[in-house]
């Protein structure tokens, strides 16, 4: 592994690093990877949903080694209690005096696999609405602070519903991403069982240390978000309101709740993340397009008569999209005597 070099270009250069490293050891969902990678620059958390085995914890353990994180798998089920997450107070005996010693639980790593987090109940799945949002967990009124950085990547099971507890809006929200896993095609399928059925299977080395993903959370920031950007962001999100008169049809016919605030920053903090891995310092439009429906789609939450008309999240969010790219402001045209740079 290379120096470390925090200048700019050397962030956009690590991170290419990461994804390359990713694409090697996982077939296929290279949208997935790079969502992964644009939460971890984001400092936010991603909801991963697909069938069985098309490799949702292999995108995590992998993401984990490539970048030197501390990588731990909670499975969800009916009885774990929170205190299996978030760890508990024991008591402790040495040399004949009692004492009360904190024993953290498997919440206390960089990364976080929740394996099916709606196999759990209510009371378990909100263990985790503190440490996704404060990155700390408090125990009999103790604070503590969890690694960072640090990352839940949850996953559940679309079509297995029995037994299972649906995630609380609180809690989605919570969610930078929401990433759709499909099954990989022909080429992709022979190249994986090639990999896996072999005398070795592929593993992830580690090409960034701890600190330089620090450093390129920090870059990620520092990436230039122009004012209207932010505004086509803030246009997208205000459009998939039900409640609002400029909203399209579909979203006042069809939309329980639309997406708020947290809907908007996570655009805006995507496009920063897209503009990166893009090799850019400068974040446009289409880099807020590029993550819009990952960034939305757990957001907005279709009514009674949309779910028997067959209306998706995704199809309202393009609704959106479309009154937002209408209320762009139109560019000047360009005179006869006007120079175009690059002509």
């Amino acid at each position: 592994m290379k120096n470390l070099d925090t200048s700019m270009q050397g962030m956009i250069e690590l991170a290419s690093d990461i994804r390359n490293e990713l694409g090697r050891v996982v077939v296929g969902q290279k949208d997935t990877l790079d969502l992964v990678l644009a939460a971890v620059l984001c400092q936010g958390h991603v909801l991963l949903e697909g069938v069985p085995g098309v490799g949702k914890t292999l995108v995590a353990r992998s993401a984990a080694a490539a970048m030197e994180l501390e990588y731990r798998r909670v499975q969800f089920t009916p009885d774990l209690m929170p205190a299996d997450i978030l760890g508990a107070t024991m008591l402790d005996e040495r040399d004949g005096t009692y004492n009360l010693r904190f024993e953290p639980g498997p919440v206390f790593a960089n990364i976080v696999l929740a394996d099916e987090i709606n196999r759990a109940s209510p009371k378990t799945q909100s263990a985790l609405l503190e440490a996704m949002q404060e990155r700390t967990v408090t125990i009999r009124g103790t604070r503590h602070e969890l690694p960072r950085p640090f990352m839940v990547l949850a996953t559940q099971n679309p079509i297995e519903m029995e037994g299972t507890y649906p995630l609380p809006e609180a809690q989605i929200d919570r969610f930078l991403f929401k990433a759709i896993l499909e099954h990989p095609d022909l080429k992709e399928l022979v190249r994986i069982v090639d990999a896996s059925v072999g005398a070795e299977e592929p593993v992830a080395r580690q090409v960034a240390p701890t600190a330089g993903i620090i450093a390129l959370q920090k870059a990620c920031r520092e990436v230039v978000a122009p004012p209207d950007l932010v505004e086509f962001a803030s246009r997208v999100v205000l459009a998939t309101q039900p409640a609002r008169t400029e909203s399209p049809q579909r979203v006042r016919s069809y939309c329980r709740y639309g997406a708020g605030p947290r809907g908007a920053q996570a655009l805006v903090l995507a496009a920063k993340a897209a503009a990166l891995l893009s090799g850019r310092f400068h974040a446009g439009i289409r880099d807020v397009e590029r993550f819009v429906l990952p960034a939305l789609r757990h957001r907005v939450s279709i009514n009674f008569e949309g779910q028997i008309e067959g209306i998706t999240p995704e199809d309202l969010i393009a609704d959106a999209l479309d009154v937002a790219r209408a209320g762009l402001a139109p560019k000047p045209a360009l005179g006869p005597e006007t120079v175009v740079a690059g002509r």
